[in-house]
């Protein structure tokens, strides 16, 4: 059965307690995830995305204890990626002609993956569809995250049903934001935009001016991920605002892979310098072999400087290094500052290849970074002390 979230609307998705990964292997969810979908019922009927394949049978078994299916009057899909949309072929095969409303691009997704001609109805920023009393009004948001999204908001109910946006990879069975514990909450809202809407920073900015400039009343946020906002929901919304702002803490980030302890010598000294030369200063040392990504990414979204270290291997550096600044080029970081170090044993490239990643990435160089050959002594450990200390004077000027 539908869970009633306000008025004739019910939240008709599943939780998913047992994933660990999304889009294969690229996102990681320590604590699960939903697939929200929302049943409106009013004078017109209306389905609101539906979930991932995983969960078809359960999905349609619970929608029709709700509502008779050939009472479903329009099927609005936000956003074609599978996680919302996984259900819809075989729904489609019990009704298939009720008309499903999305945007040019999205139709173009879901023919893409599902190869079916279903009875689109395309519909742009500020179109209305009328339920009898109340109406839906669609909002394009490309780029959040995907070409083809966008939100839909009921008149009336004051709901807006923001798909991806505002959402979270968090299971829970409490629903509202107000019931959940405060802090896991917001960490995975930071861990969901730093690691997916990052590059977006500046559509995120335009299109919530774009909504907020529609002066609609606002009750609830319902986001296809994770929890209901009921409670304060243009907190989520100004949380958003402040992350777009290229975003930085006082925080620096120190990013390492080490083969024998060496460069793990020299990140430890390094950290010791700034926290002498700066007591203020947050510093994060991450081991990269030993953390998720996902989670990296959310430190360095936070820092205002990192500083990466590998060992030189093969004229090369360690592939855990490399990988990442696959992953961190793509997010287009932006004002924030960086610095390079590695030890080396022969030939010692490490600082050089990782200076040009940083610069290729987005990130400006501080100095020509710090070499430290063989298995670092006292000396050349107070160098790297006073490395962290020059880095942070640097930054402080």
């Amino acid at each position: 059965m539908g869970f009633n979230i306000k008025n004739n609307i019910y939240l008709v998705g599943n939780v998913d307690w047992e994933i660990e990964s999304y889009q294969g292997y690229k996102y990681s969810t320590h604590k699960g995830s939903s697939y929200n979908a929302y049943l409106i019922k009013e004078k017109k009927n209306v389905l609101i995305d539906t979930v991932d394949s995983t969960f078809t049978d359960i999905f349609i078994k619970n929608l029709k204890n709700e509502i008779n299916l050939d009472d479903i009057d329009y099927i609005i899909i936000n956003h074609g990626e599978k996680d919302h949309t996984g259900a819809l072929p075989e729904l489609m095969k019990l009704i298939p002609n009720t008309p499903i409303y999305c945007t040019n691009n999205c139709a173009k997704s879901l023919k893409g993956q599902f190869h079916q001609d279903w009875n689109f109805n395309i519909v742009k920023t500020g179109e209305k569809l009328n339920l009898g009393d109340k109406e839906l009004i669609f909002v394009e948001t490309p780029m959040l995250h995907w070409p083809d999204n966008m939100i839909c908001y009921l008149t009336q109910d004051n709901m807006l049903f923001s798909n991806d946006a505002f959402g979270q990879h968090y299971a829970t069975s409490a629903i509202y934001n107000d019931l959940v514990d405060q802090n896991e909450l917001f960490v995975e809202c930071l861990k969901y935009y730093s690691n997916i809407l990052t590059p977006y920073n500046s559509k995120v900015i335009k299109k919530i001016e774009e909504i907020l400039s529609l002066n609609l009343p606002l009750d609830m946020i319902c986001p296809s991920h994770g929890v209901i906002w009921r409670d304060n929901p243009t907190q989520i919304v100004e949380l958003y605002l402040k992350w777009a702002q290229n975003y930085q803490e006082n925080q620096i980030t120190i990013l390492y892979d080490t083969m024998w302890e060496s460069t793990r010598d020299m990140a430890e000294a390094i950290a010791k310098g700034i926290k002498e030369a700066d007591s203020q200063t947050v510093i994060k040392l991450i081991h990269l072999s030993k953390k998720d990504k996902n989670d990296v990414i959310t430190e360095v979204f936070k820092s205002k400087a990192i500083l990466v270290g590998s060992p030189t291997v093969n004229k090369g550096i360690l592939t855990t290094i490399a990988s990442l600044f696959e992953f961190v080029k793509s997010l287009e970081f932006k004002n924030k500052q960086a610095a390079a170090f590695g030890s080396f044993g022969w030939s010692g490239e490490s600082v050089k290849l990782i200076n040009a990643k940083l610069v290729d990435s987005g990130f400006a160089l501080v100095n020509e970074g710090l070499r430290v050959s063989w298995k670092p002594d006292e000396e050349t450990i107070k160098e790297c002390v006073k490395f962290g200390k020059d880095f942070v004077k640097y930054l402080n000027k």
